[in-house]
């Protein structure tokens, strides 16, 4: 659950960079939004090897 948890204060943090780039077509906020996001993509990548680890074990 710790993981889900970096997950999800990830996505709020980048909220103020999301409405910068989106609404006042900020480009350094958009760097960093893409930055972020590729966190993100790890983050949820580890989550899910994680699931899955987890759901396997459990079938044995």
């Amino acid at each position: 659950m710790e993981k889900f948890e970096k997950l999800r204060q990830a996505v709020s943090a980048i909220e103020t960079d999301a409405r910068k780039f989106y609404d006042m077509q900020n480009s350094a906020a958009g760097t960093r939004l893409r930055k972020a996001m590729l966190e993100i993509r790890t983050l949820a990548k580890n989550i899910r090897m994680e699931v899955t680890e987890i759901k396997n074990s459990e079938q044995r």
